[in-house]
C-alpha cells in the first residue's frame, strides 16, 4: 500500500509566525488575526483540502533575547501581540466537520486541574477532534510575568512535565468510569457516584478532586510534542503520538526521526512524524519563482533573527557579522542552540544566518511548480522516512488556497494522499481508535491514590 501523507496547517494566532515581515505584503491578511471570520474561512479552506489539522503554536512571553528589550519583538510583530489559541477552536469546529486542532499549550505556567477541564470541554465541542501539542517553554520573559526570578533549568522543566502528564491521565482517564454517566430520567440520576472517583496526588502538584468533566469522545487528547533536545526526544517516546521536527536538509531530519522512532518502538509504541515545511508554488515554475521574489521583498530576515534569538536565548545583536557564533549554555531551546554550533558542520555567523532566512525565517522553502512542489514533499517522505508536514504560512489567504488547488490534487492523482475523510474522531483518523491504548502510559495506570 502506497504511504499516504499527512499534512497540518501551521499557524499561530498573531500577525509574524515562522516567516517573518511577509505582514506587509499588500496581500496579506494576517493582521485580521482579531476577526472570527478569518479563522472560519480558514478552517473551511483546510477541509476543502482534506488536511489532517490546523496546529497552533503559541507562546507565553516576549522576546526579548535581541537588543536586551521587547522593542524590535514590538516593531516587527515577532508573535507579538498574539492571543489565546484555544478560543478560536469552537468557532472552527462549527464551520467543519472533520478538521481537526492541534493546541499549544505550556505544562509550565497551566494548573493542571483546570488546563484539564479545558481540554475535555474542546474535546466534547469539537466531538473529539482536539489535540494537544505539550511544550515546557523556554522563555525567561514568560517565567518573569508569571512572577518567577527565572525559568527552571531545561531538564527540570521536563522532569515537572512528566509529573504533570502523571496527573493528566488520571483525570481524563480513570476520574470518571465508562459508563458513569447514566442520564436515567426516571429515576433522576444523572451520574452514577459509584463510578466517580477523586484523584488524589501528592508532588509538586498536589491536589485532591474528582475531573469536572464527563469522559469526552477522546478523553486524553491527541498528544503532540515538539522537543528535539535529547530530553524532547525521550519524553516525546513516552508520552507523543505525533512528533513535529525541523531540518534543513533530508540526512539531518532523518536522522532525528530515526532515532525518534527507535526511542518509541523501544517503549512498544509508533508514532507520526511531522516535519515543517513552506512551501511556495505556482501553475508553473516561472510563476512560483515570480511569487517567491514578490515575498522575499516583503521578508525580514532581521525580524527572523530576533525570533532565532529568542528561541536559543543568544542575543545575536551582540555579535559582528562576521564572528563565529560559540556555544552557550542557555535555558531556551537546545536542540536550536546546537543546531548552529555542536552539530553544525561549518561555523556559524550572523551574516550567515541572516542570508539564511531568505522569507523572515531559517525555514528553506519548497519553492516550483505544483509538479515540482509535490515531488519534493514525496522525496522528504522517502528520504527522510517522515508521515507529512506542517506547513507554515507565508502571504494569507493565498498561500493555502494555492496549496489546496493545485499541489493538493497531484498528491491524490499519485495516489499519496486521501481523496476523503475517515469518520470518527482525530485519534481514529491518524491511528484508527478513538482512545489511547497500552503500552501507552495513560492506558494501563492506575489512579494515584
Amino acid at each position: 500500500m502506497t504511504r499516504q501523507i499527512r499534512l497540518n496547517a501551521f499557524d499561530m494566532n498573531c500577525v509574524g509566525h515562522i516567516q517573518h515581515g511577509l505582514w506587509t505584503h499588500p496581500r496579506d491578511r494576517s493582521s485580521q488575526y482579531t476577526d472570527l471570520a478569518y479563522w472560519t474561512s480558514l478552517a473551511r479552506t483546510l477541509e476543502r483540502g482534506l488536511f489532517d489539522g490546523l496546529f497552533l503554536a503559541d507562546v507565553v512571553g516576549i522576546y526579548d533575547v535581541f537588543g536586551g528589550g521587547p522593542d524590535a519583538a514590538l516593531r516587527h510583530a515577532v508573535q507579538v501581540p498574539v492571543n489565546d489559541p484555544l478560543l478560536l477552536v469552537p468557532a472552527m469546529a462549527v464551520v467543519t466537520e472533520h478538521l481537526g486542532f492541534g493546541v499549544t499549550c505550556n505544562t509550565t505556567y497551566e494548573p493542571p486541574y483546570l488546563f484539564a477541564r479545558r481540554m475535555s470541554t474542546l474535546d466534547h465541542l469539537t466531538r473529539g477532534r482536539i489535540g494537544w501539542n505539550i511544550v515546557t517553554g523556554y522563555l525567561d520573559s514568560a517565567a518573569r510575568a508569571m512572577g518567577l526570578a527565572g525559568q527552571a533549568a531545561h531538564d527540570d522543566r521536563y522532569a515537572a512535565a512528566e509529573e504533570y502528564m502523571d496527573l493528566l491521565y488520571n483525570l481524563w482517564e480513570h476520574s470518571w468510569e465508562d459508563g458513569a454517566v447514566v442520564r436515567d430520567r426516571a429515576r433522576g440520576v444523572f451520574t452514577d457516584p459509584a463510578r466517580v472517583h477523586a484523584i488524589r496526588h501528592t508532588g509538586r502538584y498536589a491536589m485532591e478532586g474528582i475531573h469536572l468533566c464527563e469522559p469526552s469522545p477522546q478523553r486524553t487528547p491527541v498528544l503532540f510534542q515538539a522537543g528535539a533536545s535529547d530530553r524532547g526526544r525521550a519524553f516525546a517516546a513516552r508520552h507523543a503520538e505525533c512528533v513535529f521536527v525541523n531540518g534543513t536538509s533530508k540526512p539531518i531530519v532523518a536522522a532525528l526521526v530515526a532515532d525518534l522512532r527507535a526511542r518509541a518502538a523501544a517503549a512498544g509504541r509508533k508514532i507520526l512524524v511531522f516535519v515543517g515545511a513552506t512551501v511556495v508554488t505556482g501553475r508553473t515554475d516561472a510563476e512560483a519563482r515570480a511569487l517567491f521574489e514578490d515575498y522575499r521583498a516583503h521578508a525580514s530576515a532581521e525580524a527572523g533573527l530576533v525570533h532565532f534569538s529568542a528561541s536559543t536565548g543568544i542575543d545575536f545583536a551582540a555579535f559582528g557579522l562576521d564572528e563565529p557564533i560559540r556555544h552557550y549554555k542557555t535555558e531556551a531551546n537546545q536542540s536550536n542552540v546546537e543546531a548552529i554550533t555542536t552539530r553544525a558542520d561549518t561555523a556559524w555567523t550572523k551574516r550567515r544566518l541572516l542570508d539564511s532566512m531568505v522569507l523572515g525565517s531559517r525555514q528553506p522553502p519548497i519553492m516550483g511548480s505544483a509538479e515540482q512542489v509535490a515531488d519534493e514533499l514525496m522525496a522528504w517522505v522517502e528520504q527522510a522516512d517522515v508521515d507529512g508536514f506542517n506547513l507554515s504560512r507565508t502571504v494569507m489567504p493565498e498561500c493555502v488556497e494555492t496549496f489546496v488547488d493545485l499541489v493538493v490534487p497531484l498528491l491524490q492523482e499519485r495516489g499519496v494522499y486521501k481523496s476523503g475523510y475517515l469518520s470518527g474522531t482525530l485519534r481514529d483518523k491518524l491511528f484508527g481508535h478513538p482512545r489511547l491504548l497500552p503500552p501507552h502510559p495513560a492506558a494501563p495506570a492506575k489512579r494515584i491514590q
